[in-house]
Protein backbone atom coordinates (compact mmCIF):
# COMPACT_ATOMS: atom_id res chain seq x y z
CA UNK A 1 0.00 0.00 0.00
CA UNK A 2 2.80 2.36 0.71
CA UNK A 3 4.17 1.84 -2.77
CA UNK A 4 0.84 2.78 -4.30
CA UNK A 5 0.63 5.90 -2.12
CA UNK A 6 4.17 6.90 -2.98
CA UNK A 7 3.40 6.59 -6.69
CA UNK A 8 0.45 8.95 -6.33
CA UNK A 9 2.42 11.41 -4.25
CA UNK A 10 5.23 11.69 -6.73
CA UNK A 11 5.33 14.99 -8.55
CA UNK A 12 4.42 15.00 -12.19
CA UNK A 13 7.42 15.27 -14.44
CA UNK A 14 8.15 18.88 -15.33
CA UNK A 15 7.14 19.68 -18.85
CA UNK A 16 9.24 21.99 -20.98
CA UNK A 17 8.79 25.65 -20.14
CA UNK A 18 6.56 27.47 -22.64
CA UNK A 19 8.46 28.95 -25.53
CA UNK A 20 8.83 32.72 -25.30
CA UNK A 21 7.92 33.05 -28.98
CA UNK A 22 4.57 31.31 -28.56
CA UNK A 23 3.76 33.55 -25.60
CA UNK A 24 4.54 36.82 -27.39
CA UNK A 25 3.37 35.89 -30.88
CA UNK A 26 -0.33 36.73 -30.30
CA UNK A 27 0.60 40.07 -28.75
CA UNK A 28 2.88 40.93 -31.68
CA UNK A 29 0.18 39.91 -34.18
CA UNK A 30 -2.39 42.14 -32.46
CA UNK A 31 0.02 45.09 -32.62
CA UNK A 32 0.72 44.47 -36.32
CA UNK A 33 -3.01 44.34 -37.10
CA UNK A 34 -3.64 47.58 -35.16
CA UNK A 35 -0.75 49.27 -36.93
CA UNK A 36 -1.80 48.38 -40.48
CA UNK A 37 -5.56 48.81 -40.04
CA UNK A 38 -5.80 51.72 -37.61
CA UNK A 39 -2.59 53.62 -36.89
CA UNK A 40 -1.05 53.77 -40.38
CA UNK A 41 -4.22 54.94 -42.21
CA UNK A 42 -4.82 57.60 -39.55
CA UNK A 43 -1.23 58.88 -39.89
CA UNK A 44 -1.61 58.99 -43.68
CA UNK A 45 -4.88 60.91 -43.41
CA UNK A 46 -3.33 63.38 -40.95
CA UNK A 47 -0.34 63.93 -43.25
CA UNK A 48 -2.64 64.62 -46.23
CA UNK A 49 -4.65 67.13 -44.17
CA UNK A 50 -1.46 68.89 -43.02
CA UNK A 51 -0.22 69.10 -46.61
CA UNK A 52 -3.60 70.49 -47.71
CA UNK A 53 -3.57 73.14 -44.98
CA UNK A 54 -0.06 74.21 -45.93
CA UNK A 55 -1.04 74.45 -49.61
CA UNK A 56 -4.08 76.72 -49.06
CA UNK A 57 -3.92 79.79 -51.28
CA UNK A 58 -6.06 82.83 -51.94
CA UNK A 59 -9.24 81.92 -53.81
CA UNK A 60 -9.55 78.33 -52.51
CA UNK A 61 -12.92 77.18 -51.24
CA UNK A 62 -12.75 75.62 -47.80
CA UNK A 63 -14.81 74.19 -44.96
CA UNK A 64 -13.98 74.95 -41.32
CA UNK A 65 -14.31 72.52 -38.44
CA UNK A 66 -17.45 74.40 -37.45
CA UNK A 67 -19.03 73.61 -40.82
CA UNK A 68 -18.68 77.09 -42.31
CA UNK A 69 -18.18 77.15 -46.08
CA UNK A 70 -16.22 80.00 -47.53
CA UNK A 71 -13.59 81.31 -49.89
CA UNK A 72 -10.05 82.12 -48.76
CA UNK A 73 -9.27 85.84 -49.01
CA UNK A 74 -5.94 86.00 -47.20
CA UNK A 75 -3.43 83.50 -45.79
CA UNK A 76 -0.76 84.16 -43.19
CA UNK A 77 1.38 81.72 -41.22
CA UNK A 78 -1.34 80.43 -38.86
CA UNK A 79 -4.43 82.47 -39.75
CA UNK A 80 -6.70 82.21 -42.77
CA UNK A 81 -9.24 84.92 -43.59
CA UNK A 82 -12.34 83.36 -45.11
CA UNK A 83 -15.15 85.23 -46.85
CA UNK A 84 -18.43 83.53 -46.00
CA UNK A 85 -20.77 86.06 -47.63
CA UNK A 86 -20.47 89.37 -49.48
CA UNK A 87 -18.22 91.58 -47.35
CA UNK A 88 -18.44 89.16 -44.41
CA UNK A 89 -15.00 87.86 -43.49
CA UNK A 90 -13.86 85.76 -40.58
CA UNK A 91 -10.40 84.86 -39.41
CA UNK A 92 -9.83 81.22 -38.51
CA UNK A 93 -6.81 79.27 -37.42
CA UNK A 94 -5.29 77.13 -40.16
CA UNK A 95 -5.88 74.06 -38.03
CA UNK A 96 -9.62 74.76 -38.19
CA UNK A 97 -9.69 74.17 -41.96
CA UNK A 98 -10.91 70.68 -42.85
CA UNK A 99 -11.08 70.33 -46.61
CA UNK A 100 -12.39 71.87 -49.77
CA UNK A 101 -16.04 71.50 -50.86
CA UNK A 102 -15.10 69.66 -54.07
CA UNK A 103 -13.81 66.81 -51.90
CA UNK A 104 -17.20 66.58 -50.17
CA UNK A 105 -19.08 66.60 -53.50
CA UNK A 106 -16.84 63.83 -54.88
CA UNK A 107 -17.65 61.53 -51.95
CA UNK A 108 -21.43 61.89 -52.14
Amino acid sequence: MTTLASIYLQAAPAQGSPNLLTGLLPLVLVFVVFYFFMIRPQMKKQKELTNYRNAITKGDKVITTGGIYGKVVDVTDNVVTVEIANDVRIRVDKNAILKDPSDVAARQ
